[in-house]
């Protein structure tokens, strides 16, 4: 991996530059599939997919807005308009914030748990053929603790949206 980028091809050829551009590529993909999949056999789309998996983390009590657009890398609007198509779907409800009553929370419905399930069964199928069976056997522990670190560090490197 050469420090020297002095042309076009030195830039397009650089080891740094490749590696980063294959892992966005690869994510890309699965995203692709794995949603797909997740659209196509439950009706939701992936976004909507890892919002229910932030709720179901954080409990019964539920979640702020704000909250859940931090963990999501979404704009506060972004969050509202998702969470009113989940709330319009059944998938979650809103309820008084004990701890602010000019707040609100987010918290899964009966029917937002059980789709979570269901979700989750389609994509662990595809997770294991797409994201698992190409890694050999004794990378994989190795290879999903560095995306935790590298997944970690991005997240802490983000400022907070407005």
């Amino acid at each position: 991996m050469s420090e020297e980028i002095a042309t076009a091809k030195d830039a397009a050829g650089d080891g740094l530059v490749l590696a980063f551009g294959r892992l966005l590529g690869a994510a890309n993909r699965l995203e692709y599939l794995l949603g797909k999949a997740i659209e196509e056999e439950c009706g939701i789309s992936h976004l909507t997919y890892e919002v229910l998996l932030i709720l179901a983390r954080a409990g019964g009590t539920g979640m702020s807005m704000g909250a859940i657009s931090r963990e999501q890398v979404l704009t506060t609007g972004g969050v509202t308009r998702l969470i009113d198509r989940m709330e319009a779907a059944g998938l979650v409800e809103r309820v008084a914030n004990p701890g602010d009553r000019r707040g609100r929370l987010v918290r899964l419905t009966a029917a937002g748990d059980a789709k979570a399930v269901e979700a989750t069964r389609v994509h662990r199928e595809n997770i294991k053929r797409y994201f698992v069976a190409p890694i050999p056997a004794d990378h994989r522990d190795w290879f999903a603790d560095d995306l935790r670190k590298l997944s970690h560090a991005a997240r802490d490197a983000i400022p907070p949206l407005r």
